[in-house]
């Protein structure tokens, strides 16, 4: 049976319906956020299956933490916002922290031509996947996310500096792997 939320009068019943744990109001949440949510974790994860874990671990939480939600906010940016931290808490457990000094990677640029236009969206997440965990948390927090390197430091438990550091490798490793994957077409 299918359940529409009438916006003017339906958002607090909604959430007072998954606070009951109402079958219905969890469903619609999950249904309705899933298909957003997933490229959020999978561009933190290390293939598809880890993105799944982080993005059930997510649900669990936002379904759990559905008490804290502000009625009259955006609901997708509340659940987003889980989904990142439960994300980084996913990379705090698996990480070997790895980091080298600033003063080696300064010499480091990006310049050529741009690889990515050719290419789709899967093989752009596979090569973000291939980046580790920490160049791959801070690229996605800096560069897709927004956040500023001090805030992605603190996130991460990094150094500002390292959070640069990590940048400027994650952009160095993620355009050679794009580049060799626009060879190979």
């Amino acid at each position: 049976m299918e359940h529409t939320i009438d916006i003017n009068r339906g958002e607090e019943n909604f959430i007072q319906a998954c606070l009951a744990n109402e079958e219905w109001a969890l469903k619609t949440i999950y249904k309705e956020y899933y298909p957003m949510m997933l490229p959020v974790c999978l561009r933190y994860a290390n293939n598809y299956d880890d993105a799944l874990d982080i993005l059930h671990e997510g649900f669990i939480k936002v379904f759990r933490h559905i008490s804290k939600y502000k009625a009259g906010t955006s609901l997708g940016s509340w659940i987003r916002r889980i989904m990142i931290n439960t994300s980084i808490d996913y990379y705090r457990k698996v990480k070997r922290r790895r980091t080298e000094n600033l003063e080696t990677a300064y010499g480091q640029s990006i310049k050529g031509a741009d690889a990515v236009s050719d290419l789709t969206t899967q093989e752009i997440m596979k090569a973000l996947q291939q980046l580790t965990p920490a160049y791959r948390s801070v690229f996605n927090l800096y560069v897709i996310e927004g956040y500023s390197h001090k805030e992605v430091g603190s996130m991460l438990g990094i150094t500002e500096s390292t959070s640069r550091s990590n940048l400027v490798k994650a952009r160095t490793k993620l355009k050679n792997i794009l580049l060799a994957l626009d060879f190979e077409k």
